[in-house]
């Protein structure tokens, strides 16, 4: 096989190894609860791992991962949920104490390309309100819910009449 077409083979590969790529990371407040969402797109069925740490005073803290060992500190306050293209973390008690710079790290079994790293910094007194009408969004499609909100537009225009 003539090298050339050798490496040619290996880069199409490995680009086509790239299995997800983070699109989003955002953060809120749920009561006084901290919320860091990892919105990506999973280009493949196989399995995912993540990692949520935060880096303060320069020091790197595992809060909550399947890809290490989580701290101590943050085991019994921390949690994470898993949807379709979304992975929650969930930080109950937040205070000031834990802001800091947010990193979520993922990683998609078989993806040869490296591991998929966002990072945010998150700041009690900056967070917003997590928004009620926000979780219905990422986790029903667009029809369904226009589909759901005719009868409330047919109402108006009755109204209107």
């Amino acid at each position: 096989m003539n090298p050339t077409v050798g490496i040619a083979v290996i880069l199409t590969v490995l680009q086509a190894a790239h299995c997800q790529m983070i699109k989003d990371l955002s953060a809120c407040l749920l009561g006084q609860n901290l919320r860091v969402d990892c919105r990506y797109e999973n280009k493949t069925d196989n399995p995912l791992s993540y990692e949520f740490s935060i880096t303060k005073d320069n020091r790197k803290h595992v809060i909550h991962s399947t890809i290490s060992v989580s701290e101590n500190i943050y085991r019994s306050r921390a949690n994470v949920t898993m949807h379709r293209n979304l992975v929650c973390l969930h930080l109950q008690s937040f205070t000031t104490s834990d802001e800091g710079i947010y990193m979520c790290e993922l990683k998609a079994t078989n993806d040869y390309t490296g591991n998929q790293i966002r990072n945010i910094t998150v700041i009690k007194d900056k967070l917003e309100k997590c928004a009620g009408f926000s979780l219905l969004i990422q986790n029903t499609s667009w029809l369904l819910l226009l589909l759901l909100s005719l009868p409330l537009l047919q109402a108006v225009d009755f109204v209107s009449l």
